[in-house]
């Protein structure tokens, strides 16, 4: 049975229960596809003989649930981590003290499939619903058949990190994840610089130029306020489809606005005039106000530091498959490009790597250093 928790004092009961637990596995469900900015609307959690979710709307407070996933006596057990955490720290301040995280795990194990469906069907038989991985969880109430999918995501986590830690520690790389964990424990949201560069951002914005930028920025501006406004995401209002076609053949009436592919009738009616005022705004800019792409700073030409990074590269991928790992699970192509500009002689000297983990110095860090000088030329004739 689904043990729903919707108030104050069901969820500090059980709290109070769950203390006592080694480890809890956790899991959120937001709703960024549906709302302009995320947060958690749904909690879920499991011991290894209790499952309950919880709706955080309906509770005042997470100070007991943060002291718990504080608590380094208890493992905090996630199928990728990452962005839950940033999410609990941003909105609750919660962090994590001892992580396991099972989706990095199985990259060290290198899982053909690393995806909690793909994890939970080869170990365990366990066939899981995706019809609603989109789903509008800020939406209330919540179906039964929503809070059943939402509890399969933690239900089956404590078994499943045993058999994943069971490999690893037989492979002698539990040491290795850990150190992985540490480093997600820190992990905090990185805000989202909301000035006028926003819109760069979008894929293919580099390529516009002056007037087509102008208009690309004032309708991704119109979007985005309108989405903060309605608490919508924003393809919701807009897709960038549209916005491109605007930005390079800019609608001047209702009518040239029914013929941009992606604006559909329903927003014609409510917002038409409101892009059609944006666009309006663009086309007033004198030419010499009109945006201009910021160059970036040009990295002067290195060959010998490509020389080594190629070198590393082919090094890095022969311990890959040595390792039967996933190159970039190994150590990753930035990394390599680090070493490559350092160009370090040492062991010692790769400690100054701020990317490179202990566990990859210590595993293959001589390896890596045999890569870096260039190798002596053949003698003449030879």
């Amino acid at each position: 049975e689904i043990e729903v928790v919707a108030d104050q004092a069901a969820f500090d009961r059980l709290l109070e229960s769950l203390a006592r637990e080694p480890l809890l596995a956790v899991d959120t469900e937001a709703a960024s596809f549906h709302r302009y900015e995320d947060r958690v609307y749904l909690l879920q959690i499991s011991s290894r003989t209790r499952t309950a979710v919880v709706d955080p709307l309906a509770v005042d407070s997470l100070e007991r649930f943060a002291a718990l996933l504080a608590d380094p006596r208890i493992e905090v057990i996630f199928h990728d981590a990452d962005y839950d955490l940033r999410l609990l720290q941003r909105q609750y301040g919660i962090r994590a003290a001892r992580l396991f995280d099972t989706r990095v795990a199985a990259q060290f194990l290198n899982e053909p499939g690393i995806g909690l469906a793909a994890l939970l069907e080869k170990y365990f038989g366990v066939t899981l619903n995706k019809k609603y991985q989109r789903a509008d969880w800020s939406a209330r109430p919540l179906s039964s058949e929503m809070l059943a999918y939402a509890a399969t995501d933690t239900r089956h986590l404590p078994a499943l990190r045993d058999e994943l830690r069971g490999q690893l520690d037989a492979r002698n790389r539990l040491a290795w994840v850990e150190e992985e964990f540490g480093l997600l424990e820190g992990v905090a949201w990185a805000p989202v610089d909301p000035g006028e560069s926003a819109y760069l951002r979008l894929k293919g914005a580099k390529a516009l130029k002056g007037r087509e930028l102008a208009l690309l920025r004032a309708l991704y501006d119109w979007r985005e306020g309108t989405a903060r406004r309605l608490d919508r995401a924003s393809f919701r209002i807009l897709n960038n489809e549209p916005l491109f076609a605007m930005a390079t053949q800019p609608p001047r009436t209702l009518e040239e606005l029914q013929r941009v592919r992606g604006v559909g009738p329903e927003t014609i009616a409510r917002r038409g005039l409101e892009i059609l005022g944006a666009i309006e705004q663009a086309m007033a800019i004198p030419e010499r106000d009109l945006p201009r792409l910021p160059r970036p700073p040009r990295r002067a030409p290195d060959p010998a530091a490509d020389a080594r990074f190629a070198r590393l590269k082919a090094a890095r991928n022969l311990i890959a498959t040595r390792l039967d790992l996933a190159p970039g699970v190994a150590c990753p192509n930035g990394t390599l490009e680090e070493i490559a500009r350092q160009a370090p002689s040492r062991l010692e000297d790769l400690e100054t790597i701020p990317a490179l983990r202990r566990w990859q110095r210590m595993e293959f860090g001589k390896e890596l250093l045999t890569a870096v000088p260039e190798p002596p030329s053949a003698p003449a004739g030879g």
